[in-house]
């Protein structure tokens, strides 16, 4: 079985955003699959996506400041500047993290760890809205 859904989520200021409950309601289908892979794709250069502590909201908030400091604005080397301080160290951001998922499905459920959700990683100080596109794979309950 093969099922690929485009979908939006709202745009969210410059931060570290736990989104596992929207993905989820946006791809319902994920309850159908009794073995298979869900793939999760942004169609963005500055933002990004990963997986990692869904429980304590410091660790988000840790994050944003450790890959500020990590991938600073305004770099006296950076070239691409016109559009903002933010750009450029976005485009980094989201190169450095990535901007797929891969995640197993087990018995209808992502399988992530307990501790595990999805993020998007918003790396504009006034970010869109972002388009993904889960693509699911996998054998089907019989």
């Amino acid at each position: 079985m093969w099922i690929q859904k485009e979908f939006q989520l709202t745009a969210r200021p410059r931060g570290f955003h736990l989104i596992t409950n929207e993905v989820l309601q946006a791809f319902p289908d994920i309850n159908q699959i009794e073995c298979g892979l869900f793939n999760l794709f942004i169609k963005h250069t500055s933002a990004s996506l990963t997986i990692n502590e869904n429980a304590d909201a410091t660790v988000r908030a840790d994050f944003e400041s450790h890959f500020n400091k990590f991938v600073p604005e305004r770099a006296p080397y950076y070239q691409h500047d016109y559009e903002g301080d933010d750009d450029m160290p976005a485009h980094l951001k989201s190169s450095i993290l990535g901007v797929s998922l891969n995640i197993p499905i087990s018995q209808g459920s992502l399988n992530l760890g307990i501790w595990q959700g999805i993020y998007l990683c918003e790396h504009r100080n006034h970010g869109s809205s972002r388009s993904l596109v889960a693509t699911l794979s996998g054998q089907a309950y019989e």
